[in-house]
């Protein structure tokens, strides 16, 4: 084996031990004979990593999306807990949080091999794919200076070539493979600032002429770039798979059970359809509302941004409530009358001076002063910030009062009413049945509580997905 491998294999083994060691409290936790499903469980929270990409994660006209995040949300919901997503998009850095228990599993498409078997256990293969090599075909572009180039058809004519691979990925490996088998030097260079996806939109654009793929993610990227050639494999098929940490055993049987029937199902090959099979893909990338490549949420991200500071929200938290009401469709108007992308009802629309001809700017600054005049009212008892806007949240939804009756009954039943997790929105939810909403503690009577504690908690989750991908 060739030194540089040996190197990147001792280098990352080597990140194991020192980041373990700075946090030996945590390893000793991770180690500890409790098992992990039950820290999940007590937790409420299942932590995983993957990358951003146009397969893998991604936000697009405020929604977010991804063939890893449907997956992670479909598991979440089989063991029953909400989900939580770190970005890591090198692999090294993701094994360092998977080996101090900052991560419950590793949600990528990582090749199967021996020596990454000693750092970590496997699953079961979620899919199988081959690397490929990434050029550019000169039949398919108008550019002249593109049209200087050939075809590489067998891997001997990669001898004296420059390829590019992502950092720390399985391609440099194969690449030096193919190095001994042709007897040639290839020119690899390892790229720590680009990874897969823009090394291959840079060889679509000329800047590079060649990289390295799974050729399932390099077939998405041909629907983006028309001009790429991929039928080059650098090798035969391998296994793709998620990993955990070689002390989680028995969550490992858990979670290959759960994969080997769920990837048997019509619903994961819906998924699995969606993100590697849609042509329609090609009008997600290019859209200016993939948030990826130009970081938007939505139309109205200055307005939203501007108008946030007057109650002193992060902005992307008002662009999800926005999301959840509207869908950021102005013209929008509810069965009840709620109109515009705050979705605010006539009555108290008029009160803060707008109509459904408002400017979509007015729109917002009116729901902020609504949501500035909820924070006021609430009492100064719920001293949390976090938790004032639960319930600020919740107010918007059901209205002020509704939420005021179910802190009565987290009251009453001896809960803390100033606590909306686990306690207030308990209490919501029962108010639609006649023994609670029918309570002495409630003065106005039923309310669809299910549906105030849904809309808290997706707008908080989106939240979440948009601060892991949207810059402040």
């Amino acid at each position: 084996m060739k030194y540089k491998s040996l190197k990147k294999i001792f280098l990352f083994l080597f990140l194991f031990a020192v980041v373990s060691c700075h946090n030996a409290e945590i390893k000793e936790k991770v180690k500890a004979k409790e098992n992990l499903l039950k820290i999940i469980k007590k937790r409420g929270t299942l932590i995983a990593t993957t990358n951003t990409n146009s397969v893998d994660y991604f936000i697009y006209k405020g929604y977010p999306m991804g063939f890893q995040l449907e997956l992670l949300n479909a598991f979440a919901h089989y063991l029953g807990v909400k989900l939580e997503i770190i970005v890591a998009n090198d692999i090294a850095s993701t094994a360092g949080l998977l080996a101090v228990g900052k991560c419950d599993l590793i949600a990528e498409n990582i090749t199967i091999n021996e020596h990454r078997r000693r750092i970590v256990n496997f699953t079961i293969p979620i899919f199988q794919t081959r690397e490929v090599l990434i050029q550019r075909n000169p039949e398919k572009t108008k550019d002249e200076k593109l049209k200087n180039t050939f075809v590489i058809k067998n891997l001997s004519d990669l001898a004296g070539k420059t390829v590019y691979v992502q950092k720390n990925s399985i391609h440099f490996d194969q690449l030096q493979k193919v190095q001994e088998e042709i007897k040639q030097k290839i020119n690899i260079i390892e790229s720590d600032t680009n990874e897969t996806e823009q090394l291959i939109e840079q060889v679509a654009n000329g800047i590079i002429d060649y990289a390295v793929s799974d050729e399932n993610f390099a077939q998405v990227n041909t629907t983006y770039f028309n001009n790429l050639d991929i039928n080059l494999p650098i090798d035969g098929k391998q296994s793709l798979g998620w990993a955990v940490r070689q002390e989680s055993e028995d969550f490992l049987v858990i979670l290959n059970n759960w994969l080997s029937e769920f990837l048997t199902t019509a619903a994961y090959k819906k998924i699995y359809d969606t993100y590697y099979r849609n042509s329609r893909t090609i009008g997600i990338v290019h859209n200016e509302l993939y948030t990826i490549k130009r970081h938007k949420i939505s139309k109205f991200d200055a307005a939203i941004k501007k108008h946030s500071h007057m109650i002193g929200w992060d902005w992307r938290l008002l662009a999800s409530l926005i999301y959840q009401e509207s869908n950021f469709q102005p013209n929008l108007v509810g069965w009840s009358g709620a109109f515009g992308v705050m979705q605010m009802m006539p009555g108290t629309a008029y009160k803060f001076g707008i109509t459904e001809k408002s400017s979509v700017a007015d729109q917002i600054k009116g729901g902020v002063r609504l949501i500035r005049l909820l924070d006021k009212l609430l009492p100064k008892e719920i001293t949390k910030p976090d938790e004032r806007i639960k319930f600020t949240l919740a107010a918007y939804n059901a209205g002020f009062d509704h939420i005021m009756d179910a802190r009565n009954l987290c009251k009453k039943y001896g809960q803390n009413p100033n606590i909306w997790t686990n306690n207030v929105e308990v209490y919501i939810r029962l108010m639609s049945k006649p023994k609670f909403y029918n309570d002495t503690a409630v003065k106005f009577g039923y309310s669809r509580g299910y549906e105030t504690y849904r809309f808290v908690n997706e707008v908080l989750d989106r939240y979440y997905h948009y601060k892991n991908m949207v810059k402040k």
